[in-house]
C-alpha cells in the first residue's frame, strides 16, 4: 500500500548560490558523510529529503539530518531515516522507501514513494 509520494526539483546553480550565501546551510541540511559531495549530488540529496517530507505530508518539526540518502555497492540510492523523520514515518505506517534520483544539466530531481 502506498502511504505517500513526493517529488522535488532543484536547480543546481541556485542551490549552489544558497550554499555559498549561507555556509551553515550545509551543516543544517546534511549529515557529515554527505557534506563533502559535489554540488550536483547535494542538490539531488536535498531534492530527496524534500520529497520524503512531501511523501509524509510535510509535517513541522522534522530534522533534515534525520533523513539521509545512501548508495549501495552497485550505486543504487536509498533513503535511511532516523529520529524525527522515523517517528513520523512510523506513525503513518511506512515500512519501505523507494527512491529515484536524476540529474540533467542544471536540474536535480528526486521521486520518493513511501510504502506501508
Amino acid at each position: 500500500m502506498i502511504v505517500g509520494i513526493g517529488v522535488d526539483v532543484v536547480l543546481v546553480t541556485r542551490f549552489e548560490h544558497q550554499l555559498r550565501r549561507t555556509p551553515a546551510l550545509r551543516e543544517r541540511l546534511f549529515v557529515p558523510a554527505e557534506r563533502e559531495l559535489n554540488t550536483r549530488s547535494l542538490a539531488a540529496r536535498f531534492a530527496a529529503k524534500e520529497a520524503v517530507a512531501k511523501a509524509l505530508g510535510a509535517p513541522a518539526g522534522m530534522n533534515w539530518q534525520d533523513c539521509q540518502v545512501v548508495m549501495d555497492s552497485a550505486g543504487a540510492p536509498s533513503v535511511e531515516v532516523s529520529g524525527t523523520v522515523a517517528t513520523v514515518a512510523d506513525s503513518r505506517g511506512v515500512k519501505r522507501w523507494h527512491l529515484s534520483l536524476s540529474h540533467d544539466g542544471d536540474v536535480a530531481t528526486a521521486m520518493v514513494v513511501a510504502e506501508g
